[in-house]
């Protein structure tokens, strides 16, 4: 019989755990924790709907109505996103839809300690755990909008690129980066609600020096410097590129991008696994 695992807990043990294997340890408290992340996905997924008249038709309908004002002003002339390659309402859909995969991963950072406050001064589990369930929830909600993206595209006449499987891939440089800008703002936030605010206001602004809503060929010489030193240039719009045309025009920016994404989310998540006990004592 195997003896049961004696776990010691030492002031500030947690500081003392080296730098690269503090990383494994808290990939390690994930896996173990699979079962606790499979139950609380499915209770707040369904509860999320559940008192919904709509239910989870509101998944269809808020990006549709999120690109009509786009449009409108694309049709007025208020707007000139300039030669995107493809008709504009297909365009501002998928841009959007990936943008929204950003925000949606920063969500579920942010919203980390948040979202456990109800069990986490009360039952002791890998706050950690709690970034997997809160992302596979935006991804259950992106993946049921995405359908109709991929639909819309089909409608306009753009037949999406078989490389499209790769879409799984590429995305993660947009969860690692997303997510440890949310991780920080977890924790900082506990103490300092108007950072979270802030943020959301900071990442809103974000959105219009990110080729989202035109194209990323612009005459402007200010916007398109700003444009070119914008990681999220490259992790979103090679993601919509893709998806389209099959092909990274930016290749080497995206791996720069991607390399400055994964010290976001190692420096982040190093930050939330030593500071979450402090800040978790203040939400009692």
């Amino acid at each position: 019989m195997n003896s049961p695992e004696i776990t010691v807990y030492e002031p500030n043990y947690r500081a003392k755990i080296g730098f690269f294997k503090i990383w494994m340890v808290m990939l390690r408290n994930i896996i173990r924790s699979r079962e606790l992340i499979w139950q609380l996905f499915k209770r707040d997924f369904l509860m999320s709907y559940k008192k919904s008249f709509l239910g989870m038709a509101w998944i269809v309908i808020s990006p549709v109505v999120g690109i009509v004002s786009w449009i409108f002003m694309n049709f007025t002339g208020v707007l000139n996103p300039g030669d995107v390659g493809i008709p504009y309402p297909a365009y501002v859909l998928l841009s959007s839809s990936v943008w929204g995969l950003f925000m949606g991963f920063y969500t579920a950072g942010e919203g980390t300690l948040a979202a456990g406050a109800g069990i986490i001064t009360q039952v002791q589990f890998p706050h950690e755990a709690l970034l997997i369930k809160q992302t596979a929830h935006q991804l259950a909600n992106f993946i049921l909008g995405f359908v109709l993206n991929i639909i819309i595209l089909i409608a306009f006449g753009v037949i999406p690129s078989w490389k499209i499987v790769f879409f799984p891939l590429v995305t993660i440089p947009l969860f690692l980066l997303g997510a440890g800008i949310g991780l920080v703002v977890s924790v900082i936030g506990v103490v300092a609600m108007d950072l979270s605010k802030g943020m959301t206001i900071v990442l809103g602004l974000v959105m219009y020096i990110t080729p989202v809503i035109y194209s990323n060929r612009v005459d402007n010489p200010f916007l398109k410097t700003v444009i070119t030193y914008n990681p999220l240039t490259y992790l979103v719009g090679n993601v919509r590129d893709l998806i389209i045309y099959g092909r990274f025009d930016t290749i080497e920016m995206f791996l720069y991008s991607t390399l400055f994404a994964i010290g976001v989310f190692l420096v982040s998540w190093r930050f939330f696994y030593l500071s979450e006990d402090k800040v978790v004592d203040k939400m009692i």
